[in-house]
């Protein structure tokens, strides 16, 4: 604590056998103890405070850190619906065509849209299906032209 060794608690010990006298030193000693504890408890009570104080300035923090990313997704909320967003993006990619969603998110109609990696090749229709058909059934009947 303070260290000290046994000899100079020896010699404080006898000044103040001297200096106080031996009818008195008891009270002396018993309000020193008095005054030691309450030295030390409002030492505790301050510690405690400041540590308390520490924490509640990091829970002011990470609550901050929470109502930001709250807002954040409260505000992508209304039109993010990662359902129907998968859902709209397979149908496309299936039917051969770009993606589009039900409802336009902000982050999304303001921006392009990304490219798949499909490409998109135009499917013939069925009367040119039909007539290509014809074309190739009429070569082999008359067989290769010299």
């Amino acid at each position: 604590m303070l260290d000290m060794s046994w000899g100079e608690v020896m010699l404080i010990g006898g000044v103040a056998l001297i200096v106080i006298g031996p009818k008195d030193l008891p009270k002396a000693l018993r309000t020193l103890g008095q005054v030691t504890t309450k030295v030390r408890r409002m030492a505790g009570e301050f510690q405690h405070q400041f540590s308390e104080a520490i924490r509640e300035a990091e829970l002011d923090e990470v609550r901050r850190d929470v109502e930001g990313v709250k807002r954040t997704v409260d505000a992508a909320k209304p039109g993010f619906n990662p359902v129907d967003t998968i859902r709209n993006e397979i149908r496309s990619a299936v039917e051969g065509r770009t993606p589009t969603s039900a409802a336009p998110t902000p982050a999304t109609s303001a921006a392009p849209p990304k490219e798949t990696g499909s490409f998109d090749v135009p499917r013939p229709s069925a009367e040119q299906q039909t007539a290509a058909a014809s074309s190739t059934a009429s070569k082999t009947e008359t067989g290769p032209t010299p």
